[in-house]
């Protein structure tokens, strides 16, 4: 017996049945459902804002981890797609896995997402302020800051204006990306076989970069293309889901993938040295390979980027905290605030409820931020590979949905992978992460499942339900 119900098949709870939250309202087609999720994933920030991180710490190596990366997330993505088609919900991951897996599972799929999708905005935010240095010096703490705030306002708009708006961006971030993958192929200072051995710059002269390194670096490198899932968050606003869902889902993460590992490989070929690779400042790269100028445009390109992505993520995380609310996650109060909706039909109240946190945390340091959320992307994506296991029993077997190949294989292998790749990562992060997970799962215990019939109810849309 599944642990989900259609909308008014829902348990009713006193006091509710007039200000219920309303359905999202399916305007979204293929191409912009794919312009907002390759948004979200925005290639642009994390080549420039993620990738250097990797560069200090696995120099030649990146690609390496980021194709490793890459490989994990394709199998993932097979998952994300027969879930998302099989259970097309706003709630994403904890939808899907909560109707196939049960509700304490969904809840701690839940939780994981709930800390990427406060955190990571915030991340790449704090990245504008390079990126603007061209032409204005800010503290990137305030940047990251304005950016949230810019985010959360067009967050509140009408959802097809803001596809065309990040559609606008994304291009020029392509074409940033376009210029650096030129650029560095037509100043190569090593051959491709660099690739395949790893070495980094260190204070004393080189070192050689293990496969060990490469795997204490996965949670930062699957971070990199972290973001396809969107399609999942939009599943509700996508005309025809069944089909577009898992055509939103593949082509994002093969266009996201080109986009971040060509310009890579072009960085690691052309950088003068190895001490400037390690540096990871791509913008001066780009100057050294052209001119002030063309740099300048290039860290103007990806300032936009950042932007975009930020009013991409502001969208997706509002979605996460409306569908809560409406599967009666919290106290009703919030509950029936999370599930407001306004004029455009944007879930006002959760887009305040992730923008201005999400501006709070640009004073955090960064790379504290950036490993708890690696920790959490790994853990999250480990769990939809589970629901992924339950995706064929009872009436699931037989329901319209997209299936992926080589199933239960793949799911599988990703749940091994990144069983193993959990115990590589920071420890502090597996901390912080684990100490969260522990206080949801109390407040499961304490106050949703004594509450079933009233509270934790996953439903789906009416005509969408399987």
């Amino acid at each position: 017996m599944t642990d989900t119900l259609p909308p008014q098949a829902a348990a009713p709870v006193p006091g509710t049945a007039t200000d219920s939250p309303k359905k999202l309202a399916r305007s979204l087609g293929i191409v912009g459902g794919t312009l907002l999720t390759l948004s979200c994933v925005t290639p642009a920030s994390s080549l420039f804002v993620i990738v250097p991180d990797l560069f200090a710490d696995l120099g030649t190596y990146t690609m390496m981890a980021i194709a490793i990366g890459s490989v994990i997330c394709i199998a993932v993505a097979f998952c994300y797609s027969e879930l998302g088609t099989l259970v097309p919900s706003a709630g994403g991951e904890y939808a899907m896995v909560g109707t196939l897996a049960g509700k304490f599972t969904g809840w701690l799929v839940f939780i994981q997402s709930l800390i990427v999708v406060m955190i990571v905005p915030s991340i790449i935010a704090m990245g504008t302020a390079d990126y603007l240095e061209p032409i204005i010096h800010v503290d990137p703490k305030i940047a990251g800051a304005v950016v949230m705030i810019a985010a959360t306002v067009a967050g509140l708009l009408d959802l097809r204006a803001n596809a065309w708006i990040t559609g606008i961006f994304l291009v020029l971030e392509v074409i940033a990306c376009a210029v650096v993958s030129f650029l560095g192929f037509t100043h190569t200072e090593r051959g491709a076989s660099s690739l395949v051995h790893g070495v980094v710059a260190t204070d004393t002269g080189t070192s050689g970069v293990g496969l060990a390194a490469v795997l204490a670096a996965m949670g930062t490198a699957l971070f990199v293309t972290q973001g396809f899932s969107t399609a999942i968050y939009l599943s509700e606003e996508l005309e025809n889901p069944r089909k577009n869902v898992a055509r939103t889902v593949l082509w994002t993460l093969g266009l996201s993938v080109a986009i971040i590992v060509i310009p890579v490989a072009a960085i690691t070929l052309g950088a003068p040295d190895l001490k400037t690779l390690t540096a990871g400042n791509i913008s001066d790269l780009v100057i050294g390979w052209s001119s002030t100028g063309v740099g300048t445009f290039i860290s103007l390109c990806i300032a936009l980027a950042i932007i975009n992505a930020g009013i991409v993520m502001v969208i997706q995380n509002s979605r996460v905290l409306f569908a809560s609310g409406r599967d009666k996650a919290w106290p009703e109060p919030v509950n029936r605030a999370f599930g407001t909706l306004n004029k455009f039909s944007a879930p006002w109240i959760s887009t305040l409820a992730v923008g201005i946190p999400g501006a709070v945390l640009c004073f955090v340091p960064q790379d504290s931020l950036i490993n708890i959320t690696g920790v959490a992307v790994a853990a999250l994506y480990l769990l939809v590979a589970v629901g992924a296991l339950f995706s064929r029993r009872k009436h699931h077997k037989h329901a319209p949905a997209w299936r992926q190949p080589l199933w239960p294989v793949l799911p599988v292998l990703v749940i091994v992978a990144l069983g193993y790749t959990l115990t590589q990562l920071d420890v502090t992060a597996l901390w912080w992460t684990l100490g969260i997970t522990v206080a949801a799962s109390l407040y499961w215990a304490l106050y949703l499942r004594p509450r079933q019939d009233s509270r934790w109810i996953i439903t789906l849309p009416e005509d969408e339900r399987v």
